[in-house]
């Protein structure tokens, strides 16, 4: 048995796998004499000989997509938190063999599960890309929290185009019926800026893009307010002196309930400075669900952010 280090995570992981012999349940696309398909991606191209019928999905926006799709794989990694799966997944991949973390996917145990597919990520599988292709053709994306270019790669690739579609358009109107509610009920207010926030045992970051943020970013709400540096996806603030970049009209923050990570929390929430933010003034601060917020990064984990985000705004969609 060997495994192959890449990157590093985002949060503590676990590595366990089992067999299993099970055919993916998804489909619906006629493939009869099916030609090849070539399909482009971030690290070339793949020939894929006939729809793809075990996938294994290496990251988690993949295996979310990949649920939406109505797809269980033959094998996914672990998830960063409420290991093995998520729970808003759970149920629909019970039983699933995980095969190692998404930093340290176990090769050999890929390997048995004989997939006909691989979908990976160039973040975190570029150096292995070539094991993997050894393996079973594998697509990658460039990044893991782009959940709309994902499942329009995982629908070529598993040849599934026309549900690809139907996803991407139910997003597309979702977002646009939520844009006009949002601009109606808050009229002259809108858009609102907002931040993304997580406290940590020894400094605080502010989220300015990835999952969350672009989806914010569609919805139309705007960034902090006085940020200084909006060119970095993350910015780690270690002064509470700092705590003015933070200020906007609406605060989404998510943290660890650990002793030392709450403390931080008390210790910049009761600064001088964070009373005068707006969202302080307004008790516009909402604590959201990581998982959802940060970690999913796939299409049905953004459908439950904008479920969040309704709710906390009394938005009846």
């Amino acid at each position: 048995m060997f495994f192959v280090l890449i990157g590093c995570g985002q949060s503590d992981e676990q590595t366990s796998a089992e067999e299993q012999d099970e055919e993916s349940n998804g489909g619906g696309q006629e493939t009869e004499n099916q030609e090849p398909l070539e399909v482009s991606h971030a690290l070339g191209t793949t020939t894929i000989e006939e729809k793809p019928e075990r996938i294994v999905t290496l990251y988690q926006g993949a295996t979310d997509a990949a649920v939406a799709f109505g797809i269980t794989p033959v094998g996914i990694v672990e998830s960063w938190r409420e290991q093995p799966i998520y729970e808003y997944l759970r149920d629909d991949l019970k039983d699933i063999p995980i095969v190692g973390q998404e930093t340290q996917p176990n090769l050999e145990e890929i390997h048995q599960l004989d997939p006909d597919l691989i979908i990976a990520s160039q973040l975190r599988h570029e150096e292995i890309y070539d094991q993997l292709s050894a393996i079973a053709p594998t697509v990658m994306h460039e990044t893991v929290f782009e959940f709309k270019e994902t499942v329009e790669l995982m629908g070529e690739a598993m040849m599934e185009e026309d549900k690809a579609s139907e996803l991407l358009n139910a997003w597309d109107d979702r977002v646009a019926n939520l844009q006009d509610k949002l601009e109606t009920t808050y009229g002259d207010q809108w858009p609102y800026h907002v931040s993304v926030l997580n406290f940590r045992a020894d400094h605080a970051r502010i989220y300015v893009t990835g999952f969350a943020g672009s989806i914010l970013d569609e919805l139309g709400f705007e960034g902090p307010k006085e940020l200084t540096d909006d060119s970095q996806a993350v910015l780690k603030l270690t002064d509470k002196e700092s705590i003015t970049e933070m200020n906007a009209d609406v605060f989404y923050l998510f943290m660890d309930d650990e002793e030392a990570v709450q403390k931080t929390y008390q210790e910049w929430t009761e600064h001088p400075l964070w009373d005068e933010l707006d969202a302080a003034k307004t008790d516009q601060i909402h604590r959201v669900d990581e998982v959802i917020w940060n970690m999913g990064g796939g299409i049905i984990a953004a459908n439950l952010m904008l479920d969040d985000i309704s709710d906390r705004l009394e938005i009846q969609e």
